[in-house]
């Protein structure tokens, strides 16, 4: 049964991809050369993003560092677009730092982020990378190793914030006292650069209660004889994945009713998504609830820069941070690759396996393209479209391994016809996690390959990921 209106999840796809989508020939091109699974990415995207983040942080302060999230995608072509760009880069792990340093990044531009082992911190403090410590072990540490002729640039992540969710990163607030203790014994071999958080909310006023624990700790800092001059407000900001909000709005709806047995059932084997059923009515909050976002990273961005501090006054961030004479430093990951990465796979087969339950299985895995545990909750592309009077059908997408859990879409997707062999169905916005948290090379399946688009005068040139180079004399995508 088809509802009236089938529910659908409209994507937000970027102009430059769309043209490629639609440009003759071009995806069908690439998957004779290169085969079937892909990922592509779009470098152009990625600097259109970075340029929207520069345009609001120079409208908003003096001095300021955007540092790319290298762990949402291990592309070398993102990679050298923001080195080409002069921006800064965070890495999270020896190979990303081996990465970033190929791609041309000295150490005054690398920022190493994350929970750091014995072995990594040794190879670090001689480097002059700036060290974002975890906790007070790598704080203590990083001292103990640096030599006496060495000072390592540090920055402290904080957390613990009050009615804040609890953080398995960062040092909480409750041993602030501590970290100030070491960074004053040990100021001949540690550089205090400043304090940073990272919280991963859509709130602003979360980040509005971080900022003020930072620079009430900045002042602490002064008081000692250190001299911070950086606030590192971290990245987490949100993707806009739909095309429209209404329509998201409506499908979750269209599933909480089919949850409750009414109309077609839209999901597979019971899955809930973290919504529970209780009293005859659905309760909770989904899983997928950040593909409802329709808020974009520069927004929320602005939001914080702009917002009053109590402690100063009512005087926005921005304009505390510029009257202290504090740079701010950012890590946005997600952000700048918002809608530069898609993932195109093939149709293999159809088969319906009980009423109402068609499965169309793919030549990819669940893994390739969707992010640990999440459900993506948007639709994907059906390539040809619908033909002539076709009638919109709801499926699930299968995955290629032999496993019950390979379920592509858990969730009922609803195209625009039925499929056939040897369709292809483009995954829109995986350029973030989607394509290299989790990628399963079970069943000795190779890893997806990557290949990176890009559009000039004579339309759109591909290559392999790792061949790509920036044109400078080409001019970049600015987007719409």
């Amino acid at each position: 049964m088809t509802p009236t209106v089938a529910p659908t999840l409209p994507p937000e796809i970027d102009p430059l991809v769309r043209a490629f989508l639609d440009a003759p020939g071009a995806l069908a091109d690439v998957l004779t050369r290169f085969g079937s699974p892909a990922h592509l990415v779009f470098p152009q995207v990625f600097t259109a993003n970075l340029a929207r983040f520069r345009a609001v942080l120079d409208a908003r302060v003096s001095g300021y560092r955007i540092c790319y999230a290298h762990k949402v995608n291990q592309s070398r072509a993102f990679v050298r677009e923001a080195e080409r760009a002069g921006i800064a880069i965070d890495v999270a792990s020896p190979e990303e730092l081996a990465s970033a340093r190929g791609a041309g990044f000295d150490a005054a531009r690398i920022e190493v982020t994350g929970p750091k082992g014995e072995g990594f911190l040794r190879d670090l403090v001689d480097t002059g990378v700036t060290v974002n410590v975890d906790n007070l072990w790598e704080l203590r540490r990083v001292a103990e190793l640096a030599g006496d002729s060495t000072r390592v640039p540090v920055l402290v992540r904080l957390s613990g914030f009050p009615a804040t969710p609890i953080s398995r990163f960062g040092i909480p607030l409750s041993q602030a006292d501590a970290a100030l203790d070491a960074l004053a014994a040990q100021r001949d071999r540690i550089a205090l650069r400043g304090f940073a958080f990272h919280i991963d909310s859509g709130e602003t006023v979360e980040r509005v209660r971080a900022v003020e624990a930072c620079l009430a700790l900045t002042e602490r800092a002064y008081g000692l004889g250190l001299t911070p001059s950086v606030l590192d407000i971290g990245g987490g900001f949100r993707q806009v994945f739909t095309a429209d909000g209404d329509a998201f709005d409506r499908y979750v709806l269209a599933l909480r009713e089919a949850l409750l047995g009414r109309g077609e059932p839209m999901t597979w084997g019971g899955n809930t998504f973290g919504f529970h059923l209780e009293g005859g009515a659905v309760h909770g909050t989904p899983v997928f609830h950040k593909y409802a976002n329709t808020v974009p990273a520069t927004r929320m961005l602005d939001d914080l820069l702009g917002a009053g501090l109590a402690a100063h006054g009512g005087r926005s961030v921005a304009q505390v941070t510029a009257e202290n004479l504090l740079d701010i430093w950012l890590e946005p990951g997600k952000a700048l690759v918002d809608h530069a990465g898609i993932t195109v796979a093939r149709v293999e087969f159809v088969k319906d396996v009980g009423e109402g339950i068609t499965l169309v299985n793919l030549d990819v895995s669940r893994d390739t393209v969707t992010p640990a545990d999440q459900e993506v909750m948007v639709d994907p592309v059906l390539l040809p479209a619908a033909r002539g009077d076709e009638q919109p059908v709801g499926v699930f997408l299968a995955g290629r391994l032999c496993l019950e859990r390979d379920l592509v879409t858990n969730h009922k997707v609803w195209l625009p016809r039925r499929p056939v062999p040897g369709d292809v169905v483009v995954f829109p916005n995986t350029a973030a996690y989607h394509m290299d948290l989790s990628a399963a090379t079970a069943s000795m399946h190779p890893r997806v390959p990557k290949l990176a688009v890009t559009q000039g005068p004579d339309g759109f040139q591909v290559c392999r990921d790792g061949d790509y180079e920036p044109a400078a004399a080409v001019a970049a995508y600015r987007g719409a």
